[in-house]
């Protein structure tokens, strides 16, 4: 059985999800909290953008 490095239980199937550029395997819920975190992250710096009157690209 494939092991979960993030959250070390034992899963039936590992999914590759990018987080910061890089593609790591994890199980489901681990993937599907690493995509929330990333679209909070890039929704503040949306945000943050916004606020200052940026209007460049990144």
């Amino acid at each position: 059985m494939p092991m979960c490095k993030q959250c070390d239980n034992e899963v039936d199937k590992l999914v590759s999800v990018k987080v910061a550029g890089k593609s790591k395997k994890m199980c489901e819920d681990c993937a599907d909290r690493a995509r929330e975190s990333a679209e909070l992250a890039e929704a503040s710096e949306d945000v943050m953008r916004s606020m200052m009157g940026y209007k460049g690209r990144r």
